[in-house]
């Protein structure tokens, strides 16, 4: 993967509505950072951050499936979620495929272009 196609990756983690707040301060650091001296220290911390929210589909599933995941979401949009994060373990999804996870596993996958 070139390092362009990381980057569009990341700016897409940027935009998803489902990455975290923490995820889109290091991502939009990172964008900031390149060119200059700071872009590989910005890498390191996405990379980081990435490593702690790109979620095993097991655990989305644990979450959504418990009480604080009703909580957060509603019973029904929660139960929702969980039968759709089981449809992605049952055709071999090993990672949430929310807008964020998804190229932020992509981005992880390929971190060697960008450190």
């Amino acid at each position: 993967m070139t390092k362009q196609a990381v980057i569009e990756k990341v700016k897409a983690v940027a935009e998803a509505p489902s990455c975290c707040a923490e995820l889109k301060a290091v991502s939009e650091e990172y964008l900031s950072s390149l060119g200059t001296e700071k872009e590989k220290e910005a890498a390191k911390s996405l990379v980081a951050e990435l490593e702690a929210d790109v979620m095993p589909i097991d655990a989305v599933i644990g979450f959504f499936e418990s009480a604080a995941g009703a909580e957060k979401f509603g019973a029904e949009t929660a139960a929702g979620l969980a039968a759709h994060a089981k449809e992605v373990k049952k055709n071999g999804g090993a990672y949430c495929d929310c807008p964020a996870c998804a190229p932020g596993k992509v981005i992880l996958d390929n971190r060697a272009v960008i450190l």
